[in-house]
């Protein structure tokens, strides 16, 4: 019995938290969420929803405005799989008649009964099976479902055929029907520790102004109180209703005044939209399928320029300076070279690692424990050429540097590696004093191997954003330096493509 109570309260726990990262957001006046549920709407995607300003709404796979998102929470102790067919079982979501796809439908009908103006999202931590059909036709960046691959025009022998075949016959409707319900449809794995959503929401809070709960406290009052919200029937909140409650719950800080938060992203985050807990945002999204950039010259005739007026007119009133970069690792190096270390202003970065930190280049005390550089140096041409460098922090990519620098860049004839002397890994950097004081020894390390070469530099980055950006900001010490992004995907053949070059 114990441990069932225990499990029933991480799973409340789980939906009190989802909701907190949406709700938290009205106390922004300028934000995209005006209105926000718990435990209501829909039946099967009644736990949390949220409103959108129509002027701000985010957009779907198509770029039709989304105005309401509907979420189910499905939170299990221990992780596990579920696939296509699973979706049709009603024991899956311990119910006795309908089954979460069923129960999807019927809220299309009512709500988004052309396909298009809501979402209807669930949010589990099990994984889609590694194996399973359905994992492929599923968009990482939105969580949607690729409608092209799943009404691919194949038969019903197909692995997409068969979805579309279980599916139809469950629901007892034909594939135009089913097509409108998979344009509402969103599967989300969220892995998240409940301790790391914790963590997230910290920062959240103390960005829109609410009161932050220390660690060490074993309880965490937000979870309580939003069923004390739901037990007073208190179901829904506008921007107005919300500051209120919190008010009387005692739960603003700093009179409910946030900080300024500037964003930057170049590929979507899976359930943290960056609209949604900052000030604002430079959208570069449009610009890439998936993490691939849809036109090479965009680096440096659109994004570059789009980046610099953006951190500039942030810091032209900001002496203090925070930033989310969800951005290729280019976008982090040139944002640092825009706020160098003559800019005059002190940034913060939200960096993901194992947890959601805040790093600045004077968070901690520097401690001669942290992992410093083993550094390598290759003589591969003469010395006189350009030089390459390979950052190896969180993985080890000499290998594929070299096999670029043999296939595409004949000019360089020195290759320089920077590996920690732990090894590369998530936990290589401990913090932002320890990403700036890397970043310092590699660009002196680098103007040394560079002394009598008159070549240009080349980055091959593996890195948090974080360190990047200190590095980024040394750029005009170090020459004109290229960039260069690795295909991961395999959409463009694998291997390094050069991104930008700088200065321009």
């Amino acid at each position: 019995m114990t441990q069932a109570v225990a499990v029933r309260r991480d799973g409340d726990a789980f939906q009190a938290r989802i909701f907190w990262r949406k709700a938290a957001c009205l106390l922004d006046p300028l934000g995209p969420i005006i209105r926000v549920g718990f435990e209501s709407g829909p039946k099967g995607f009644d736990d949390v929803w949220v409103e959108y300003a129509r002027e701000r709404a985010p957009g779907d796979h198509e770029g039709k405005p989304i105005f309401r998102e509907h979420t189910q929470c499905k939170w299990h102790v221990s992780v596990n799989d579920f696939g296509y067919s699973d979706l049709v079982s009603p024991e899956w979501i311990n119910a006795n008649r309908f089954s979460l796809l069923q129960r999807a439908h019927a809220a299309q009908l009512a709500h988004a009964c052309d396909g298009t103006g809501a979402r209807f999202k669930l949010v589990t931590n099990w994984r889609v099976g590694q194996a399973d059909p359905l994992r492929a036709l599923i968009n990482q960046k939105s969580k949607s479902l690729r409608l092209k691959d799943l009404f691919d025009g194949t038969g019903d022998n197909s692995k997409a055929g068969k979805i579309r075949k279980l599916w139809r016959e469950h629901l007892g409707v034909d594939d135009d029907a089913l097509k409108l319900l998979a344009r509402t449809l969103a599967l989300d794995t969220d892995s998240t520790s409940l301790d790391d959503h914790r963590d997230n929401l910290d920062l959240l809070f103390e960005n829109r102004g609410l009161r932050r709960v220390p660690a060490n406290e074993s309880s965490f009052v937000y979870d309580d109180v939003a069923f004390q919200w739901l037990s007073q029937g208190r179901l829904e909140f506008d921007r107005a209703s919300f500051r209120e409650a919190c008010r009387r719950e005692g739960l603003l800080d700093n009179g409910g005044k946030g900080r300024l938060v500037f964003g930057v992203k170049s590929f979507e985050h899976p359930f943290d939209r960056l609209e949604e807990r900052c000030t604002v945002v430079l959208d570069l999204v449009p610009h890439f399928d998936e993490r691939l950039i849809r036109d090479q010259a965009d680096w440096t005739s659109t994004l570059y320029p789009k980046l610099r007026a953006f951190l500039q007119n942030a810091a032209r009133s900001n002496p203090h300076l925070r930033l989310v970069l969800d951005a290729h690792v280019t976008l982090a190096f040139a944002a640092g070279s825009v706020l160098n270390i003559k800019s005059g202003r002190s940034v913060e970065i939200e960096q993901r690692t194992m947890h959601r930190n805040v790093w600045h280049a004077s968070d901690m005390p520097s401690d001669p424990a942290w992992p410093r550089w083993d550094f390598k140096v290759e003589s591969i041409g003469e010395p006189t050429g350009d030089i390459a460098v390979a950052v190896c922090l969180t993985h080890d990519v000499t290998n594929a540097v070299r096999s670029h620098l043999a296939a595409a860049l004949p000019q360089v004839g020195t290759l320089l590696v920077a590996s920690p002397r732990c090894g590369p890994g998530a936990r290589s950097v401990v913090c932002g004093r320890h990403a700036f004081d890397l970043a310092e020894s590699l660009a002196q390390e680098f103007n040394r191997q560079r002394q009598g070469a008159s070549g240009a530099a080349h980055f091959f980055v593996a890195a948090p954003n974080a360190f990047t950006f200190f590095l980024g900001q040394r750029q005009p010490g170090m020459g004109r330096s290229t960039l260069y992004e690795y295909d991961f995907e395999g959409a463009n053949g694998g291997g390094y493509r050069p991104s930008l070059s700088l200065p321009i």
